[in-house]
């Protein structure tokens, strides 16, 4: 391999690190903002939103720069492919933790509904998807990458308890529907939030492995480890 080649893969990878590090605080912020009612926070991760979007397209560039000068193949090409899937994957993440902040912004109550409701519990769950998918890569950790693909369930199944709980509010207390409906379409966001996460999880997979994960077929079993091969094909 050139070293030039080398060193354009390394620059890519270091540049989609970075990305991973900003969304990941985007959607660590946008929760805090969510569960404290904090509306100067919200208005900062809205602000900042650009950033994200200016560094995807340095990377999807990058990425195309690459294709265009280079002849990837085996693994270079799989970081390549990974790369592409990666970066948008934290676009919509990032998009999905704006959404969350407008929402703040437009609301500054809603934290009073959340904390009734026990959101913390979805929010952690979702951040911890996040965090876990990123750290997978940077270590290049299929295990833990693995580890974060049965966790989207538990985000849906969340999801649907908590848009029940809030249905059945509403329907007590008209009061309450305004901030309601927002609070289901943030929990929609938080639920799309966490797919895209196990979708980096799944490309983390395939870069190290060169293995594509069906993760919606992955059952767990902390007891089998092995288990987690039934999702996973050659």
């Amino acid at each position: 391999m050139h070293r030039s080649f080398e060193d354009d893969l390394d620059k890519l990878r270091t540049r989609l690190i970075r990305m991973g590090s900003l969304v990941e605080e985007q959607v660590e912020l946008a929760f805090r903002a969510l569960l404290e009612g904090n509306e100067e926070l919200a208005k900062f991760i809205i602000e900042r939103d650009d950033k994200v979007d200016k560094l995807d397209i340095k990377i999807d560039k990058q990425c195309q720069r690459i294709f265009a000068l280079q002849q990837p193949v085996a693994s270079d090409l799989r970081l390549l492919l990974a790369a592409i899937k990666i970066n948008n994957e934290l676009e919509r993440i990032g998009d999905m933790a704006t959404e969350i902040a407008e929402y703040v912004v437009a609301d500054p109550n809603i934290h009073v509904l959340v904390k009734d409701l026990g959101i913390d519990k979805m929010t952690n769950a979702a951040y911890t998807m996040v965090k876990a998918s990123l750290d997978a890569f940077v270590n290049n950790d299929p295990d833990l990458a693995k580890h974060v693909l049965p966790t989207d369930s538990t985000v849906d199944n969340l999801e649907r308890e908590h848009v029940q709980d809030i249905i059945t509010l509403m329907k007590s207390d008209a009061d309450i529907i305004d901030t309601g409906i927002k609070l289901i379409l943030i929990l929609g966001n938080i639920e799309r939030l966490a797919d895209h996460a196990t979708n980096i999880a799944e490309n983390v997979i395939f870069l190290i492995e060169a293995k594509l994960v069906r993760h919606r077929h992955l059952e767990y079993d902390p007891l089998n480890p092995l288990s987690l091969d039934q999702g996973i094909e050659d």
